[in-house]
């Protein structure tokens, strides 16, 4: 047998080490840049005849450079295209190359790091329900594209929201902490008097034993001296 034959073989070779590291290197990109955000609300409502605003940010670890972005509006029945516009670099304000819909305003700015496409929705009709989604592909980073959706209801009129349960459920939860507060105010107070009063008890046997002592005539007492006797 060969004296290598019982030394430990690499788990990985140099070929499969190479193909790790290339799709780590590939995938790093992938994780750490473009990111679009619609807010945490992605379900929204608006009164018909009124205007909404739908947020749109983006962000790049990388940078952009002619960075296109649209917003698009998808319902069971229709689909179309509604703004579409470009961004030169990060000192310039988006650009409006295609507008579907007069009703749409851009009011987003990507100057000083904002990377704001955000629209606004003017005189909202019932057949604008549906999902609204913002488009962003970066060419610095190969054309990369990443998308968030937000869906609108439009309603006759807002529901308003009954918060009776829930300030009877607070006003509950305060009154038994105050309680709670008031129960742990008298016992620190009891404990107190208690304390002064045992204090006072001890004052009180303390002087009472010195003056039985004084008068039994105890060591440590001060006895009466009688006069010497004449001789």
């Amino acid at each position: 047998m060969h004296r290598d034959a019982w030394l430990p073989r690499p788990a990985f070779s140099l070929t499969g080490l190479s193909l790790f590291f290339s799709l780590g290197l590939f995938l790093l990109p992938v994780t750490l840049s473009l990111e679009v955000s619609v807010g945490k609300a992605t379900n929204i409502y608006a009164v018909n005849g009124t205007e909404i605003l739908l947020p749109c940010t983006f962000s790049s670890c990388f940078g952009f450079e002619d960075l296109h972005f649209r917003w698009t509006y998808n319902s069971s029945d229709a689909f179309k295209i509604l703004i579409e516009g470009t961004v030169k670099n990060e000192k310039s304000d988006p650009k409006v190359t295609l507008k579907d819909d007069d009703r749409i305003t851009l009011v987003g700015s990507t100057k000083e790091k904002m990377n704001n496409i955000s629209i606004v929705l003017r005189d909202l009709e019932f057949s604008d329900t549906g999902k609204y989604t913002c488009h962003v592909k970066n060419p610095k980073e190969n054309n990369l594209q990443h998308h968030a959706t937000i869906f609108l209801q439009v309603v006759d009129r807002l529901e308003e929201v009954d918060n009776t349960v829930t300030l009877i459920i607070l006003a509950v939860v305060g009154g038994v902490i105050g309680l709670l507060i008031l129960i742990l105010l008298i016992k620190k107070f009891i404990i107190f008097i208690l304390k002064k009063t045992r204090e006072k008890k001890k004052e009180c046997l303390v002087s009472s034993s010195g003056n039985d002592n004084t008068e039994n005539g105890l060591p440590g007492s001060k006895a009466e001296e009688k006069p010497p006797s004449k001789v």
